[in-house]
């Protein structure tokens, strides 16, 4: 008796224990969420939040810049990876970054000459990017501390963030207030939500700039992913990578990947669009009707060896498909890896780049009383 008497207050200790380290009894992984100090920037606190799903899937984001730092996702054989590049410490993304894992905005990508014109009156911003506007400028959304609070429903967990960027911060009019909520569910899905509001007319452009490696960091380059985006159009840019107001047609060219193709199969082709930027990194318009309407498949990413599968649905009206072309060594991420030429790509949903200078490109205008909503779900999936 004496024995069974252990036995049984031995198993319920181990449950407990097990289930404070997100485990049940039998293997699987309880849906929660953690916090714990990651530091402090501009005198405020930050702090690394781990989202769990019920499958295994695990997401670290921090409130600073509201960066995913690790995503945890399963290859072919159960084995769980950490698919984006980033770093080990947080000091290091505040030192400088190339926008690994972070939110972006006011407005995500670039504004010709870092300047724009609403009702008659110019607006200047940080040429922060070879004589042009990008990310949102200096100290864009990436670089401050956001007000975070922990989110869950039955069917997943996240974090919602808050920020209030300042009438005239980085240039831009208008006091913009801004909510994103990650959510890591249990259909093993990766949201992203963002809400945004103004107190004055200005222009708006909210993205999220992960930087993907489905075989790992520090697997080599992203050269035979395969890639579909579904999209017949895209902009073509000049040499500072804005666009020429153009819309081209991808069929028949390196950019069509309207079926699957290896990344690095005709990045190096002699196709002018392809020599700006030293390869992809462009707008692709993606087949919908209205940006509006529901979510619509914007990519489809797939790695050979691990069999990992990333789906972009959205419901923005394009995508910028970047794959890693200035990364060159110079920074040193995780576990003192060196992130290499093409190690990473980035497919970021948003707005055509450049618009508030581009009449003809849809509106990135915000008014008051209007409301910015923009929703991009990634669906994560192996294939044998």
């Amino acid at each position: 008796m004496r024995k069974v008497l252990i036995l049984v207050l031995f198993s319920f200790v181990l449950s407990i224990v097990m289930s404070n380290g997100n485990f049940t009894l039998g293997g699987e992984k309880k849906m929660g969420i953690t916090k714990e100090p990651y530091g402090t920037v501009d005198g405020k606190k930050v702090m690394l939040y781990t989202l769990t799903n019920k499958n295994g899937l695990v997401a670290k984001i921090t409130n600073y810049g509201g960066i995913i730092t690790e995503l945890w996702v399963p290859d072919k054989n159960g084995k769980v990876g950490d698919i984006v590049l980033g770093y080990d410490h947080l000091d290091d993304y505040v030192k400088a970054t190339p926008y690994f894992g972070c939110l972006v905005g006011r407005y995500g990508n670039r504004i010709g000459a870092g300047k724009f014109t609403l009702d008659c009156k110019e607006y200047k911003l940080a040429q922060n990017n070879n004589g042009n506007h990008l990310h949102g400028g200096n100290k864009g959304f990436d670089k401050v501390v956001w007000t975070a609070k922990e989110v869950k429903n039955k069917n997943g967990v996240g974090l919602e963030l808050k920020y209030t960027s300042r009438d005239g911060e980085e240039g831009y009019p208008g006091t913009l207030k801004v909510t994103v909520v990650y959510m890591l569910t249990n259909n093993d899905e990766l949201t992203v939500e963002y809400k945004a509001t103004t107190n004055k007319k200005t222009v708006c452009n909210l993205t999220q700039h992960n930087y993907y490696n489905l075989g790992g960091p520090s697997s080599g380059t992203i050269l035979e992913h395969q890639l579909m985006l579904n999209a017949k159009f895209f902009t073509p840019t000049d040499k500072g990578l804005i666009p020429t107001g153009e819309i081209l047609k991808v069929a028949e060219t390196p950019m069509d990947f309207t079926k699957p193709f290896a990344i690095g199969a005709r990045v190096n082709e002699d196709y002018e669009p392809l020599k700006f930027g030293g390869g992809y990194d462009h707008n692709w318009i993606l087949d919908k009707a209205d940006h509006q309407c529901e979510l619509t498949l914007a990519a489809k990413l797939s790695e050979p060896k691990s069999g990992r599968v990333m789906e972009v649905w959205t419901n923005q009206p394009a995508i910028q498909f970047y794959c890693g072309n200035f990364l060159d060594g110079t920074n040193i991420g995780k576990g003192g890896h060196a992130y290499q030429h093409r190690t990473g790509l980035c497919l970021e949903t948003q707005h055509y780049p450049d618009s508030p200078n581009q009449p003809h490109f849809p509106s990135t205008v915000l008014e008051p009383g209007q409301k910015y909503y923009h929703r991009t779900v990634h669906k994560f999936s192996v294939q044998k």
